[in-house]
C-alpha cells in the first residue's frame, strides 16, 4: 500500500498534515497488528538518538527523521521503513549483499 501511496498519489504530499496522518496511520498499524517491528523501531530510535552529535525530528511526509549536526542522515516511516543516505558505492555494495534495497521512490539517489 505504501508503494502505491507513493507512487500513484504522491502529490496528495502538498496538502498540509496529510502526509503525517497518513504515516500515524501506519504507526499505530504496525503498534497493533506488527509489536515486534513496533519494538524494532523504538530500540533503532532510541538507540540512534542517544549517538552524539544526533537530533530527531519531525520528518517533513511525516514519520522521525535522525540529524547530523542540523543536516537529515535518515527517516524513518511509520510502517517501519528505514531510508539512510549513503554514498552510492556503499549502497551499491549492500544492495549486491541483499542488505538492503532500492529507495522506494528515489532509484538512483545515493
Amino acid at each position: 500500500m505504501f508503494n502505491f501511496v507513493v507512487t500513484y498519489l504522491g502529490f496528495l504530499k502538498r496538502i498540509p498534515l496529510l502526509p503525517h496522518i497518513f504515516d500515524a496511520c501506519f504507526r499505530v498499524h504496525t503498534i497493533l497488528f506488527n509489536k515486534k517491528r513496533s519494538e524494532a523501531m523504538d530500540i533503532i530510535e532510541s538507540t540512534v538518538s542517544s549517538w552524539n552529535g544526533i537530533s530527531v525530528t519531525i520528518h517533513k511526509y511525516g514519520g522521525v527523521q535522525f540529524n547530523y549536526k542540523s543536516k537529515e542522515i535518515g527517516h524513518m516511516h511509520g510502517n517501519g521503513m528505514v531510508d539512510i543516505l549513503l554514498d552510492r558505492k556503499t549502497k551499491k555494495q549492500l544492495i549486491s549483499k541483499n542488505m538492503v534495497k532500492e529507495h522506494h521512490v528515489f532509484k538512483e539517489s545515493g
